[in-house]
């Protein structure tokens, strides 16, 4: 039997959610509609480092990149290893060997930069991904804060980094915390409360005791981004729980660590 060729207009789009910061940036996550993956990769997922089928991320990253009007490979998604380090990411980056752009992305789970029309984001699947826009220098950050990197206080260390690489002040920043896990569905034992509670965190702020502790990382995050100085009115906080919405958007705890990824990123016009 043939082979049936798409158009472009018949091809799967992906839907996205977006975030209305201001007219000159993009900022969204993905969902799991509109996109080539299967199974608990299904539909849209774009993030190589867990197990998905190669020709369905290709085929995905190349309708985000037709949605986002650039290139594929100007959309950069760090390989994230709930660390604290955070990259910059200048003009010169494209045109990097893809084995250096590689090295240089390794390791990393926040990425900044000031670069016009190339997209930027994290991968999470129940994780906290957070976008932040500084309108006075048309500068962006995105980044994963994870359990680990949430306690290690990520998002206060890239706004530092925003300061240091671009001048930007707290209260001229705005911030998304995208899709994540909620205080309901994050239940966690002892060990990991003992680590927020040992870093100074509210801990009657954040979290309550059911049969385990549960903790909000949302307003973990929330908490740092206005301790930095951002005004709280700046702050957009998604209502959606992945562990609830999993229909909807990936999460690791329903549907295994083997299944798609929620990219969320921000590309400067």
């Amino acid at each position: 039997m043939p082979t049936r060729l798409l158009t472009l207009h018949q091809m799967p789009q992906p839907t996205l959610t977006y975030y209305n910061l201001s007219p000159s940036v993009t900022a969204f996550s993905t969902t799991r509609h509109g996109g080539f993956s299967q199974g608990a990769y299904g539909e849209f997922n774009i993030n190589r480092f867990c197990g998905d089928n190669e020709e369905c991320i290709s085929k995905n990253l190349e309708a985000l990149s037709r949605t986002l009007g650039i290139s594929g490979n100007a959309v950069i998604m760090p390989h994230q290893t709930h660390g604290t380090e955070v990259r910059l990411i200048a003009k010169d980056f494209l045109t990097l060997p893809q084995q250096v752009k590689d090295m240089v992305l390794e390791g990393v789970d926040a990425l900044i930069t000031d670069v016009k029309n190339i997209c930027i984001g994290v991968s999470t699947a129940d994780c906290i991904p957070i976008i932040i826009y500084d309108p006075a220098h048309h500068a962006a950050a995105a980044v994963h804060a994870g359990w680990r990197g949430t306690v290690q206080r990520i998002v206060l260390k890239s706004i530092d980094t925003m300061h240091i690489a671009y001048g930007s002040r707290p209260e001229e920043l705005q911030a998304v915390i995208g899709p994540g896990i909620s205080l309901g569905a994050f239940e966690v034992g002892d060990e990991v409360y003992s680590e927020f509670a040992e870093a100074g965190f509210d801990m009657a702020a954040i979290c309550r005791r059911e049969d385990k502790w549960h903790i909000d990382l949302k307003e973990c995050n929330h908490q740092q981004l206005c301790a930095s100085g951002i005004a709280d009115s700046s702050i957009t906080i998604s209502p959606v729980c992945t562990y609830t919405d999993y229909a909807d958007y990936f999460s690791a705890r329903r549907l295994d660590k083997a299944s798609g990824r929620i990219f969320t990123g921000i590309m400067l016009k």
